[in-house]
């Protein structure tokens, strides 16, 4: 319980004061979830894509991060326009917030093999916080007398995307509207009291290449980087083999954070299961309360019968 605690006052020091750390949801599984932060992905793999993906944070600490994601996205008009959407539910202690988003990308033909996707996305964020699951100090605090319910903030995001067979590179900024928070139902609404938090804009960078090493096995190195002005860079540093086409193993570092063990199964042409362990480098990852942090990832994809993959992409 001592872990619950820390926890919660954490929670309380970001509910009473300006946030300015990173908010979006994490994911050690990007590569498979790509379309969830950059709206110009949305369409590019040539077939209707559906992802699910659920992630559980620091296992054993109550009240820990946890993320459901449920994605799709489909080319249409000839390839050049990709249409897509994603549900995204997240939640730390007495907080969850629920986004809805939907995708919209143009592709541009730069060459014989290399494609420049732009992409927009438009959607929302709903907020729940129930205070009664605090530990609070002073329980006569009208700052936790009423509960947040559904508190609504829109979102807009754009997203730039360069791929060809072997390279891609993306930056995408998924929310540019730095949305205010308050407590609506408190009477001193607009004070500093009320305030409870201000979302940041969160800038992705992506990248990757693969190597086919020889017939059988490939090699992709990859990079995902999340900046959020007041907080520290985020570095994600992965490398994964296939193997048969049909076994990926890799791992993953997060720069100053944790070490990542990654494995897929190309179960089908058609679907995709993924399975990835995070072990913090910190002194959290150190404590009893804490046993590491672990992704499920499914991917289902819709072809049709003359376009049905030799080799599945890596990307």
């Amino acid at each position: 319980m001592k872990f619950f605690y820390k926890l919660s006052f954490l929670i309380l020091l970001f509910i009473n004061t300006a946030n300015y750390g990173q908010q979006d949801a994490q994911y050690t599984q990007y590569m498979y979830n790509t379309v969830s932060v950059n709206p110009a992905y949305a369409g590019t793999r040539g077939v209707l894509s559906v992802v699910g993906l659920h992630r559980s944070q620091w296992v054993g600490l109550e009240g820990a991060p946890r993320t459901q994601t449920l994605a799709i996205h489909s080319p249409i008009s000839l390839g050049r326009v990709g249409l897509g959407g994603s549900v995204i539910q997240d939640e730390i202690g007495p907080s969850q917030e629920s986004y809805f988003t939907a995708d919209f990308s143009y592709t541009i033909p730069t060459s014989v093999e290399g494609k420049l996707s732009f992409g927009l996305k438009a959607g929302g964020r709903l907020l729940d916080v129930d205070f009664s699951k605090l530990t609070v100090e002073d329980s006569s605090d009208d700052r936790f007398q009423n509960n947040i319910r559904n508190q609504f903030s829109p979102t807009v995001g754009i997203g730039f995307y360069y791929h060809t067979r072997k390279l891609y590179l993306g930056l995408s900024v998924p929310n540019l509207l730095e949305t205010e928070h308050f407590d609506t139902t408190n009477q001193n609404v607009g004070s500093d009291t009320s305030f409870l938090a201000k979302e940041r804009i969160n800038y992705y960078l992506i990248a990757g290449y693969t190597f086919q090493l020889n017939d059988d096995v490939a090699f992709k190195p990859a990079v995902l980087t999340k900046l959020v002005f007041g907080a520290p860079l985020q570095l994600d540093l992965s490398g994964n083999f296939l193997l048969y086409n049909k076994l990926t193993l890799g791992v993953a570092y997060r720069l100053s954070a944790a070490f990542s063990g990654l494995v897929a199964f190309q179960v089908s042409d058609s679907t995709l299961i993924g399975f990835a362990y995070d072990r913090e480098t910190t002194e959290l990852g150190n404590t009893k309360f804490n046993d590491g942090s672990f992704e499920l990832t499914m991917r289902f994809e819709l072809f049709k019968r003359y376009n049905r993959l030799l080799t599945p992409r890596f990307f």
